[in-house]
């Protein structure tokens, strides 16, 4: 098939070599010239702007990939590239992206008689070689139409069609707020084999759990990796960033009134891991000096 592809970051990049190993023609654009010539150089041809990337993809029904920061990055490139197109041509969407987002966009743009799938993408670094794991929604028609490119994009097995527009998203959030809380847990785990009084080796027991075990994953595989590089993590700062979904997971949870406390305290530690010393830390330890006389440790 034929592909615009827009955002050639970690993700986006790999996704155009793997799309271009698979026979697909792609043409790319990204603000950045480097690795606009780097994917040109493996075959897919370069855009200078988005204009000139619509009007080197062929005959209608185009298409075309949005992989780039969501929120607004996401919605100036819709909005800068529908006017390009025409009814009948698609845009997917596969970075991510709020679901209500997502389905306002698909609303929007069926105004214009534009099609709108979003695809919710896991798979990381690894996804060139191993393939990414594709969570669609939008209109099973559109979707039946692009599936040679989500079956070239992931292993087999790893790409469905998962319901309507904003259902793909929806279900990369959850799965997102789910890999908080099984990193939480592999994270607390090891933090009590560390600090037993066995001299254990955590890669040696990442490894032996992948064997069997029914804590057994790819998170395990990644960790007796980390461990190896560097067994005590001393060259890695304690802090977690959070990329929206285990927030958007939370806040579903609560407007839906589901409980998930594993996915809302995993998220907290997230914040927490980024306050070196908390104030509220330093008021629970007023707090115990001023009724039990207890001490305080002074900066």
């Amino acid at each position: 098939m034929e592909l615009g592809f827009i955002g050639l970051g970690r993700m986006g990049k790999n996704m155009v070599l793997r799309l271009l190993d698979g026979g697909h023609r792609i043409v790319a654009w990204d603000r950045s010239r480097d690795p606009i010539q780097e994917v040109s150089g493996k075959g897919a041809v370069a855009a200078s702007n988005l204009s000139e990337l619509v009007a080197k993809l062929g005959d209608t029904p185009r298409a075309v990939w949005v992989m780039v920061p969501s929120g607004d990055p996401t919605e100036q490139v819709i909005r800068d590239v529908a006017p390009l197109l025409k009814a009948g041509d698609a845009i997917i969407d596969g970075g991510n992206s709020y679901y209500k987002d997502s389905v306002r966009r698909a609303s929007w743009l069926a105004e214009k008689r534009i099609d709108f799938v979003d695809a919710g993408t896991s798979g990381g670094i690894w996804g060139l070689s191993r393939g990414y794991c594709l969570m669609v929604g939008g209109s099973e028609a559109v979707c039946r139409r692009l599936e040679p490119l989500f079956q070239t994009l992931a292993p087999k097995d790893g790409y469905a069609r998962v319901g309507a527009s904003g259902a793909g998203h929806f279900t990369k959030m959850v799965h997102n707020g789910i890999e908080y809380g099984l990193m939480q847990a592999y994270a607390e785990g090891f933090e009590i084999l560390k600090a037993s009084p066995y001299d254990l080796d955590l890669r040696s027991i990442a490894a032996l759990w992948n064997h069997g075990s029914v804590v057994r994953s790819w998170l395990l595989e990644l960790a007796e990796s980390a461990f190896e590089d560097d067994p005590n993590l001393e060259h890695v700062r304690g802090y977690v960033e959070d990329s929206g979904e285990g927030r958007w997971t939370v806040m579903e949870s609560i407007e839906q009134a589901v409980p998930a406390p594993v996915l809302m305290l995993a998220l907290q530690t997230r914040f927490r891991s980024r306050q070196s010393d908390s104030f509220q830390g330093k008021v629970l330890a007023a707090l115990r000096h001023k009724f039990g006389g207890h001490a305080v440790k002074t900066s």
